[in-house]
């Protein structure tokens, strides 16, 4: 049995949800889907709600519209209670403390601009976030360096 389900998410659109009580450390579910080369990827995408998942090799996303499963709809939190570990190319979502049945998965996306691209408010903007945490950055960027 997987332990999670996919739902309505009071903090955006669809969310994934423990069935299942997890410990911390419990690798909970893989990212899954289609491996594609970021130089495939249009520059400007229309569709908000499509996320493609960076690895490490920076050369390799996974887009879930091909293959992927529920790890697609986990939404971010600036305060998480699961993180992203990529071994060998496969991406695993993670428990950072206990999660009890009935509990949305968040982790932090952690998402990052170019390096020619400056970081500015608008940026910022351009990808806020809804978490609602008490620490939320307002926006899924990394923490700025400032």
């Amino acid at each position: 049995m997987l332990g999670v389900v996919v739902k309505k998410s009071p903090v955006h659109g669809r969310g994934v949800f423990a069935t299942k009580p997890f410990r911390k450390a419990t690798r909970i579910i893989e990212y899954s889907g289609r491996r594609i080369l970021w130089s495939s990827v249009p520059g400007e995408l229309d569709d908000p709600r499509m996320y493609y998942f960076g690895l490490d090799d920076g050369k390799t996303v996974i887009d879930p519209a091909v293959g992927g499963n529920e790890a697609q709809w986990i939404n971010h939190s600036c305060e998480p209670n699961c993180e992203v570990r990529e071994k060998r190319g496969r991406i695993f979502i993670h428990a950072l403390r206990s999660i009890k049945p009935g509990e949305e998965l968040f982790y932090d996306y952690h998402l990052e601009v170019d390096d020619n691209v400056p970081r500015t408010k608008e940026i910022e903007q351009e990808a806020p976030c809804h978490c609602g945490s008490r620490i939320c950055r307002g926006t899924l960027l990394a923490p700025s360096g400032r």
